[in-house]
């Protein structure tokens, strides 16, 4: 599949766009945030 086509979704910290990636395969719907940052920074 190309770049192009992976699924995308907007992080609900920064609200930019993020692709898929294979490491979150399994747990793509679970995914909320583009980055460990952005996920660790939830909370303020």
């Amino acid at each position: 599949m190309k770049k192009s086509q992976l699924p995308s979704k907007i992080c609900l910290l920064c609200k930019r766009p993020f692709n898929w990636r294979k490491k979150w395969a399994a747990v793509w719907n679970d995914v909320k945030y583009c980055s460990e940052k952005c996920r660790r920074n939830k909370s303020h």
